[in-house]
């Protein structure tokens, strides 16, 4: 793949921007550096190498080898689990399944260890059992099919909106209303290939975005939101709100600066405040309706709180 190195991060390390570039992590960028297989103008640099706007960045990635995905005993927060399916509550800072660069600690991992022979081969072998996903730093609720038959059910309720995705988010800015929806259509930004972006250009690539809202609470500069998506596009949730002017908390890539708040409370914010808090689904072998429901991470809470006195 090849970037072209924007303003923004003019000046930034070669391994950083490469790994933002890739979606890999820095010291995978800083391996494949020291491997030759990232270029600037076809020339090799070290990875402390500051780059330039308008340079242009060659990334070779590895294949993705069948056999890195591999069981990995890590703890899994379980909200339901049956034969057919199994709802985990993931954590934030957890990637959802292997990519280049990136092979371990995912919840795939976790997966293969705790199911054993029991996940959807659909996915093939670096995504068994994975319906939908959610980014590494939101955390919250997603469903994963045990055996091909549930896949095959919760792709195709997916895809005809009957899976409904409830999220909590903290975002800049007030509204004057107290619900409303977002729908811009979403796809690859035309300049940051690492970022996706609402198209209004008639790009065939942008694909139907939309976006509900509700306000739950308001705190001056600061907004906490209930929000729910009826199509589920990359990072569809922060580019709509970052698009029409409310940028989630923590996140560092769609938000433009940070509130007073975040740097008030720096360590609340590891990544975007964004929590997928109720999924409900119809049970791919007996056809109940099911909900589920968990609580918003420590840090979330935290900041609600922090919040609310504030206002006081």
């Amino acid at each position: 793949m090849k970037y072209t190195v924007i303003d923004t991060d003019a000046g930034k390390r070669l391994d950083a921007v490469a790994a933002e570039a890739a979606g890999i992590t820095r010291s995978a960028a800083a391996r494949l550096i020291e491997e030759g297989a990232i270029l600037i103008g076809g020339k090799a640099q070290p990875k402390k190498y500051s780059v330039k706007a308008g340079e242009e960045i060659e990334i070779t990635l590895p294949e993705c080898k069948e056999c890195e995905a591999v069981p990995e005993d890590i703890p899994l927060d379980i909200v339901y689990e049956d034969d057919y399916i199994i709802v985990i509550n993931k954590p934030k800072g957890m990637v959802v399944h292997p990519a280049p660069g990136n092979y371990s600690g995912t919840l795939v991992n976790a997966l293969l260890y705790h199911c054993r022979d029991s996940l959807s081969g659909v996915g093939g072998v670096m995504r068994p059992g994975i319906v939908h996903r959610i980014d590494k730093d939101t955390s919250g609720l997603l469903v994963v099919a045990k055996c091909d038959e549930a896949h095959v059910a919760l792709s195709e309720e997916m895809k005809h909106h009957g899976i409904v995705r409830e999220y909590r988010a903290l975002v800049t800015g007030g509204f004057k209303d107290d619900s409303g929806t977002v729908n811009y259509p979403i796809g690859r930004h035309p300049v940051d290939r690492k970022k996706q972006a609402v198209i209004t250009s008639g790009d065939h690539t942008a694909r139907e975005a939309i976006t509900h809202y509700q306000v739950l609470e308001r705190f001056g500069g600061i907004s906490y939101l209930a929000l729910r998506l009826e199509t589920g596009r990359t990072h569809q949730i922060r580019v709509h709100m970052s698009y029409v002017g409310h940028a989630l908390l923590g996140d560092e890539v769609y938000a433009k600066s940070k509130t007073q708040f975040e740097k008030r409370h720096p360590t609340l914010f590891s990544g975007q405040a964004l929590h997928a808090k109720k999924l409900s689904l119809t049970h791919p072998k007996t056809g109940e309706r099911m909900t589920f429901e968990c609580e918003l991470p420590p840090e979330f809470e935290k900041a609600i709180e922090l919040l609310r006195k504030e206002q006081n």
